[in-house]
Order: structure tokens, then sequence, then C-alpha cells
């Protein structure tokens, strides 16, 4: 009984002023005055790929893929660098760093270390990637350089065209070609390495 007292004389000596927030509700006002981080721009995460390659990510791991004007199978010319005026087709296509790699240009020569006891070591001719803002969209009937657009056809399709010829780029036959080109390719590796 005497410490419930002495708990009781304690709490009233203390000065609990009546704006106090202990046993009350908080208004958005007396929130207001208190400093606010803004969290406008979300941290990225960087991913490492390779010892010397980042690539960038959302915050929830995905990599950031960048908008491109090139698709692979795109017949294309190199408009800056020392491979510039070579035209070829596009093979293969990385988004996260905006490079693609194209067939016959801008070859790298890698030594290669033998494998087994006995095998001579090889230097081989690969193809390295160049950036896709080096790269234009090439018209084989014309012979001509164009930017690209975009538009929608009659049907509801949208396609790239080629603006100084008004050449449509994704047409059905194209895909139809590049899927066709793609079986044969993975049907003669197989009979090749036997």
């Amino acid at each position: 009984m005497a410490a419930m007292a002495a708990l009781q004389s304690s709490l009233t000596s203390l000065s609990l002023s009546s704006n106090s927030f202990l046993g009350q509700r908080l208004s958005p006002s007396s929130l207001s005055s208190a400093p606010l981080k803004s969290t406008e721009k979300p941290c990225l995460i960087v991913a490492r790929v390779k010892r010397w390659e980042r690539k960038e990510c959302k915050p929830n791991g995905l990599p950031v893929l960048q908008k491109m004007h090139v698709k692979a199978g795109d017949t294309v010319k190199v408009i800056s660098g020392r491979e510039k005026g070579k035209i070829g087709e596009i093979t293969k296509v990385f988004r996260h760093n905006s490079t693609v790699i194209v067939s016959e240009i801008n070859l790298k020569t890698k030594h290669m270390k033998s494998r087994e006891e006995g095998e001579p070591g090889q230097i081989v001719k690969i193809e390295a990637p160049i950036h896709s803002s080096n790269v234009m969209l090439y018209s084989k009937e014309k012979e001509v350089a164009s930017r690209v657009g975009h538009k929608t056809l009659d049907d509801g399709k949208r396609v790239r065209y080629l603006i100084k010829t008004g050449e449509i780029i994704d047409t059905p036959d194209r895909w139809k070609e590049l899927k066709e080109g793609k079986k044969t390719e993975v049907a003669a590796a197989p009979a090749a390495s036997s």
C-alpha cells in the first residue's frame, strides 16, 4: 500500500502538459512540424554481371531494360566508329546496356587456351558488341540508311517503318523467315557436330 502511494505521488510530481502525445491521438498538424525526408527517387540497386560490367536494377532486383530502335534480324549500317559505313544484320541484342552484335562487323581476336592435353591453342575472331546509337536501319532495295518511325496499320497492328523510304520493317512474312532461319540453324548445328 505504501508503494502504491509513492508511485502516485511521483506521477503527480511529473509535469505533463495537455498537448503531450501520451494517451492522446496524433493530429496531422503535429506530424507536419517534424522534418521528413523526401523519397522522390527510389534507390536503384546495381547488380554485378562481370568484374568490369555493372547492370542497373530496379528495387525488385530485375534489370532496367532500355527501349531500342533495332531488333534481332534487322539490316543496319554502322554510322560511327572504326567500322563506319559497313552493312550487316543484327544477330543478338543486349537490352540492359543498349548494345547489339552485328554479323561480320567489329571483329576482335580472342586467344583460346587448349582444353585438353595435346590440343593446340587457337586465335579466334569473335564479333564484339556495338552500342545501338552507332547503327542505323538500312533499306536494301533503296540502299539508304534511315531513322525508324512507328505507325498503326488498318488492322490495328503497330509496326516500324523507315522514315526516308516508307518501307515497313515488321511484316509477318519477314518474321516467318526469321523463325524458319533460326529453326534451320538449330537443326543444322547437331548434324555438323556428329
